[in-house]
């Protein structure tokens, strides 16, 4: 006689491994991720066998998530390069690096609001959120308003 319940057990196997690798990250692609780690490997292919292209030395840098693969992501970086990247380098923390030029952080979302620092291109910051073309950005303890404009990463 058949066990009904070993049948059960291997359809619920199949349709679990056949899911699709944006269900199993719950999230389309392109999504916004930044690096979990000090240091990480950019490789050419999603796997371990292929050659790292770049390693990255930079914890929090935004990367845009353009295709899913297994445990694997497809990733840019905020100079347009592209390569693979294993899942447990990458974390879901929305982060925002200052591009094109010195960015003022500010204490309100205005551009007339008082001045609290000067971020230098390549600074990276945690975002908390963005609306009417500024962002509220965290630098180490410091917290502040940055021109949307002024940054690449998770600022929608």
């Amino acid at each position: 006689m058949k066990r009904p319940w070993a049948h059960l057990a291997c359809a619920m196997l199949i349709v679990a491994a056949g899911g699709s690798a944006d269900a199993q990250s719950g999230k389309r692609v392109p999504y916004w991720a930044s690096l979990a780690k000090g240091e990480a490997r950019m490789r050419v292919g999603p796997s371990l066998d292929y050659p790292a292209s770049w390693i990255y030395q930079r914890r929090d840098l935004p990367l845009k998530v353009v295709e899913v693969y297994s445990n694997w992501r497809k990733v840019e970086d905020p100079d347009g390069t592209q390569g693979w990247m294993h899942v447990r380098l990458l974390k879901d923390e929305p982060t925002a690096i200052v591009r094109g030029g010195i960015a003022d952080m500010r204490e309100r979302p205005s551009a007339g609001a008082k001045l609290l620092y000067r971020l230098e291109p390549g600074v990276v910051g945690r975002v908390s959120g963005c609306s009417d073309g500024w962002c509220s950005v965290a630098v180490g303890n410091q917290r502040g308003y940055v021109p949307a404009q002024s940054l690449w990463g998770a600022i929608q």
